[in-house]
């Protein structure tokens, strides 16, 4: 209920504050500057909305697959489908080393379901079904809908300041008022971004709570993104890595920030297993997870929350 409430009051702030801009350049320079730039911003995020998840899929060399190709993939997915109330998406397996998991779509019947051949090796049946489980939660919620619509927000400042600033809108007579707003405008173009990635944290939370009301263990999940982050880390500074950056928002954990991650992660497993149980969950429930300054002027600028964080919001989900 937190984390809705949290997400509410995100969405009135951000459309509250181009409400504001609107109504005063509105009131400044004349209504129909503005219109432009309205429509600029969402005709721009109308054409990325429809070839989006054709781009996805290009980046990702995702391979569709069918049921006879993979038929413990398809059950799972199909599971959870059915438990989430939706259709079926589609599965993939994208030709990507680096494991992890993604979904997109354009809708709730446009789902599309897609894990890397990285992660079919590290995983077992309960954790990688864990992991689907958040990747259906992010289209049962409506994710890429909700953070394209509020992406819009930052897109329409920048048009706006950048014109402001430098395109002399409003004439001379009003140059320096629209010079001094357009300003005004950048400031809440990078102060909107960083409350669209926040909101994108809010998702993975969703979707992590998503995957254990679809019947998986807290700590089938936990394990799971210690293991990614694991195997992750592996990557840094290889190719494979830079490749991914401009979709790693849809995985299903950050592989850029996996180095790290990793680290406080191994705090947890107790027993140095290389699994987060139960036990190591329900000890987490009791203490206080901590942040220094760093680690969290570093969340600020990502699109997954810290990783401790998010182990311990699991963690309290535990029975």
């Amino acid at each position: 209920m937190w984390l809705k409430i949290r997400m509410y009051l995100l969405v009135a702030v951000l459309f509250g504050v181009l409400y504001g801009v609107i109504v005063g350049v509105g009131s400044l320079l004349g209504i129909g500057g503005i219109i432009p730039y309205l429509v600029l911003a969402f005709v721009f995020l109308g054409v990325q909305y429809m070839v989006g998840p054709w781009l996805v899929a290009w980046t990702m060399k995702v391979k569709w697959v069918s049921e006879k190709e993979a038929p413990e993939l398809h059950q799972m997915v199909a599971e959870l489908a059915e438990k989430s109330h939706l259709p079926g998406p589609k599965v993939g397996i994208s030709d990507i080393s680096i494991p992890n998991a993604f979904a997109f779509g354009r809708s709730q019947r446009d789902g599309r379901v897609c894990v890397t051949k990285g992660i079919l090796n590290i995983l077992n049946h309960d954790e990688l079904k864990a992991v689907l489980g958040h990747e259906m939660s992010h289209l049962r919620h409506r994710d890429m809908a909700v953070i394209t619509l509020l992406s819009a927000i930052p897109m329409v400042l920048y048009y706006l300041a950048f014109s402001l600033i430098w395109g002399g809108m409003g004439g001379r007579r009003q140059g320096g008022y629209a010079a001094l707003i357009g300003l005004g405008a950048f400031v809440l173009y990078f102060i909107t971004n960083l409350l669209v990635l926040y909101g994108s944290r809010i998702r993975e939370y969703y979707a992590d709570a998503g995957s254990v009301q679809l019947g998986n263990q807290p700590q089938q999940l936990a394990t799971a993104l210690y293991k990614l982050s694991y195997n992750d880390a592996r990557y840094k500074g290889r190719p494979e890595l830079k490749k991914v950056e401009t979709v790693k928002a849809f995985f299903v954990n950050d592989p850029a920030r996996a180095w790290y991650e990793v680290r406080e992660l191994t705090q947890i497993d107790r027993g140095k297993k290389g699994v987060i149980s139960y036990d190591d969950l329900v000890d987490l429930r009791q203490k206080q997870v901590r942040l220094t300054f760093g680690q969290k002027l570093a969340e600020l600028f990502t699109t997954h929350p810290n990783m401790m964080k998010r182990v311990k919001q699991l963690s309290a989900l535990t029975a």
